[in-house]
């Protein structure tokens, strides 16, 4: 297995010990779990990178890609969702456009075409990934108003908060954007006669 390959499966490997650093509390929690996100974060801008210079993209690489970021930012998501940091209809149409996406991919592998990832898509990941990073942050700060600094008002933690949720919905309209572009792409294998 090569050297890109390997680094997106370190972020496939990433993602629970992510969540479990999210949801075990403990002092700086949230920070810790960001140290990890970003670690995971920077495989997926390395792997593509490596895998492009030295001529060492697999089909293999184009499959696991992917999956590694849904897993890596849907984990996020939903962790967000259980902390009531996040709306249910952002998380609902993120999986909606990961799962037809992940549909095309399938249809196209019938065929022998590997769906690689498109600007579009690489640009919903980083998209997601700054939201993700900064929900994360705000998280960090409401717990060390709360736990240290309770004179403050709450405003002081809800307003990073409410300005993580718009970058949220910010990411939400790239993810739909690229949806609707793998699916334009694609859609012949949306035809009936399939």
């Amino acid at each position: 297995m090569n050297l890109p390959n390997r680094l997106t499966l370190l972020r496939i490997v990433l993602v629970p010990l992510y969540m479990v650093l999210v949801c075990v509390e403990f002092p700086f929690h949230h920070t810790a779990a960001l140290a990890v996100f970003v670690i995971a974060s920077l495989t997926d801008l390395l792997d593509g990178k490596i895998a492009r210079s030295r001529g060492l993209v697999t089909n293999l690489g184009k499959f696991l890609d992917p999956i590694a970021d849904k897993l890596l930012t849907t984990a996020s998501f939903l962790l967000f969702l259980v902390w009531d940091c996040i709306d249910v209809w952002a998380v609902m149409l993120i999986l909606a456009r990961e799962f037809m996406v992940t549909s095309v991919r399938l249809m196209a592998a019938g065929d022998g075409t590997v769906v690689a990832a498109s600007f579009a898509g690489k640009l919903k990941t980083v998209m997601q990934y700054i939201a993700i990073i900064a929900m994360t942050l705000a998280m960090q700060w409401r717990e060390l108003c709360v736990s240290f600094w309770a004179w403050m008002p709450a405003a002081a933690y809800d307003v990073p908060l409410v300005i993580c949720r718009v970058l949220i919905w910010i990411a939400v309209v790239f993810t739909v954007w690229s949806g609707f572009q793998y699916f334009w792409q694609f859609r012949r294998y949306f035809s009936e006669d399939r």
